[in-house]
């Protein structure tokens, strides 16, 4: 159903583009090709969703004393975590850009009657890495260790715009933000992990990985713009990145794991602006995941005693999956991981000058 539904929203969209669009219809008929990719993916993760559903729970164990650092935790997803984290007694240090929705948000969050865990909002550009420096320092002088690291925040399928820095948007702010923030975490990350607790890293990737190439001609996307591709790109490179880092944590013995999860077809702001939700909204609200039901797959990698030990996995629905076959490429991994410590100009991962 949700697939033949897809298909007519995107002929309906190709139709509209190519009457309106300035684009040249080879651009639009490439950037349609991409979306029924996506419509079969997401199908196949939409029926995974419903068919796991019984699977897709996961233990609040008390974490007092524990720090977890959340990117972006202010609405969708990324909410209902720090909720859960909180629930764990968790002491959350949300990096947003908007702290009035931070402080708004755990108001509310109170007055549900969740007392537990503490809070603090700092700002947090996840697209400046100017924005990622000062949160890091700020956090690494605040708190002597960090336990959980999420990186959480993310935009898709948006025109094309560079960061500040250079990068084109969708790959700047899920990825590379995140990358430079785990860099200057690590030591933190390093030196709360023990045997048997390890400290987690958890990187916020997605199905769309699936078809996503890594371009290292083109990574900034400037010969021939893509909004899907840019942004599968970007998940891609998370989930490699997030698979090198456990490699890497275990090969030097440190009790740091890394995970890539995938939280579902969730309904949130992301899909606005998509024809999916301007043409069959009630779609969305009926087949695709809540933003609660989202966050459990995350919670889980970050806090449950069932995840330690799972490190390198990518997480679906509270369950190791295996991902992409381009993922699980190792030598990409690594060509991936050098080319980005090259274009940041940093000469040893986790050692900040």
């Amino acid at each position: 159903m949700i697939l033949l539904i897809s298909f007519i929203v995107i002929a309906i969209g190709v139709c509209i583009a190519i009457y309106k669009s300035e684009k040249p219809a080879k651009q639009i008929l490439a950037e349609a090709k991409f979306e029924i990719i996506y419509a079969l993916i997401g199908s196949k993760s939409l029926f995974e969703d419903i068919w796991m559903i019984g699977r897709n729970k996961t233990e609040l164990p008390n974490k007092t004393g524990k720090v977890a650092v959340i990117t972006g935790g202010t609405k969708g997803i990324g909410a209902e975590v720090v909720r859960m984290l909180l629930e764990c007694d968790l002491t959350v240090v949300i990096g947003c850009r908007n702290q009035e929705a931070g402080q708004l948000l755990i108001e509310k969050i109170r007055e549900e009657g969740i007392l537990t865990g503490d809070v603090n909002i700092l700002p947090l550009d996840v697209s400046s890495i100017a924005s990622v420096k000062k949160f890091a320092n700020r956090v690494c002088n605040d708190y002597p260790t960090v336990d959980i690291l999420i990186n959480n925040a993310g935009i898709m399928y948006v025109p094309f715009e560079e960061t500040e820095d250079g990068f084109e948007s969708q790959v700047g702010v899920n990825y590379i933000g995140h990358f430079v923030l785990t860099h200057l975490l690590l030591e933190k990350l390093k030196q709360s992990g023990v045997e048997g607790a390890k400290s987690r890293v958890i990187n916020l990737s997605s199905i769309a990985h699936e078809a996503g190439i890594v371009s290292f001609d083109d990574f900034n996307s400037k010969n021939e713009y893509m909004s899907f591709a840019a942004y599968a790109q970007s998940k891609l490179a998370q989930l490699l990145f997030s698979n090198y880092l456990n490699k890497m944590m275990k090969e030097e013995g440190f009790n740091v794991e890394s995970f890539a999860v995938h939280p579902g077809v969730v309904n949130t702001d992301l899909f606005d602006g998509t024809y999916i939700k301007k043409i069959t909204p009630w779609a969305i609200a009926f087949f695709f995941k809540s933003p609660e039901k989202g966050a459990v797959p995350v919670v889980f990698a970050a806090v449950s005693p069932k995840a330690e030990g799972l490190g390198g996995s990518y997480i679906s629905n509270c369950e190791p999956k295996s991902p992409s076959k381009t993922a699980r490429d190792v030598e990409l991994q690594e060509k991936l991981f050098n080319f980005t410590l090259k274009m940041l100009n940093i000469k040893e991962f986790g050692k900040v000058e």
